[in-house]
């Protein structure tokens, strides 16, 4: 695919097919992977796309990747939001020389059109797209994408369980969240989403206030200091870098004992449940952990 850069200028969308009602549960974003991506690439013949490359090793940009939905969903088939785990579809990431994660780009016509690159606010992602629309209608395309499936959660609504805690999580009040998913968890400690939800929310809590440039000398100085060590790891793992992140809490549990041992082991295990435990990263680290322990 070849690169078509967005034309500065007033965006006016009126020329634009207004959306048909739109049933419900019906989503406008679909994952795909190295084998379903060209299928894909081949819509935005008739419509556009945005393709969101994206990782769960990078948990800060769960906002972002929430706010690309709600605006596929808002925008009801003017484009296909397209996301593309990296991890699991290399071959496409390569080709399309993604080096880091999230990044947004858009295709019009089977062309490359670059978006942005990082996290951004939804105002700032929908005047992207809208440009990107625009682009669209302009080079004759003015085809809606059908939905790609009818969600049978959107259908039903929001789990209920979830919903103060939902709420705390869309005001930005993380420390309200984690008070929201303890209930949870006290009335059934057994709810994996609960606790997830926990601890994705503890993180955002931890990062809150924290200077990068400090965190990393403290941790620099002394791989012993558990504090400093989990302080980093939370740091990395925002960041998407996971190894390195649990690989210093290893060797902290490595360094120390007693209590010290113990914190840093209930840190890395709380980031495992951040990140999931089916990751890849995930496995490795639990496995060196039980070697540093025994």
């Amino acid at each position: 695919m070849t690169s078509v850069p967005f034309r500065g200028g007033a965006i006016d969308l009126s020329a634009l097919k207004p959306a048909p009602p739109a049933p419900a549960g019906a989503v406008w974003w679909v994952e795909a992977d190295d084998r379903s991506f060209e299928s894909h690439l081949a819509q935005s013949m008739q419509h556009p796309l945005v393709v969101e490359f994206w990782s769960p090793r990078a948990p800060n940009a769960a906002q972002l990747s929430a706010d690309l939905k709600s605006l596929a969903n808002e925008a009801a088939g003017a484009y296909l939001l397209v996301r593309v785990n990296v991890d699991e579809a290399p071959t496409v990431a390569q080709a399309l020389q993604v080096t880091a994660v999230p990044m947004v780009v858009g295709v019009v016509a089977g062309q490359l059109a670059p978006m942005f690159q990082g996290t951004t606010d939804k105002a700032q992602a929908k005047a992207v797209i809208d440009q990107l629309v625009m682009l669209a209608h302009q080079n004759g395309l003015s085809g809606r994408a059908q939905p790609i499936i009818a969600d049978p959660e959107a259908a039903a609504g929001p789990d209920p369980r979830f919903e103060a805690a939902d709420a705390a999580l869309d005001r930005g009040d993380f420390a309200a969240a984690v008070e929201e998913f303890d209930k949870l968890l006290a009335a059934n400690p057994a709810d994996a989403e609960a606790s997830a939800g926990r601890a994705q929310a503890s993180l955002m809590v931890r990062l809150g206030g924290a200077n990068p440039a400090d965190v990393q000398a403290r941790a620099a100085a002394d791989p012993a200091d558990v504090d400093a060590q989990m302080a980093m790891a939370d740091l990395e793992v925002a960041g998407g870098q996971l190894e390195p992140a649990f690989a210093r809490l290893v060797e902290a549990v490595r360094l120390n004992a007693g209590p010290a041992r113990d914190k840093a082991r209930t840190r890395l295990l709380e980031l495992f449940e951040t990140v999931g435990h089916a990751d890849p990263a995930v496995l490795t680290a639990r496995r060196n952990l039980t070697t540093a322990l025994f």
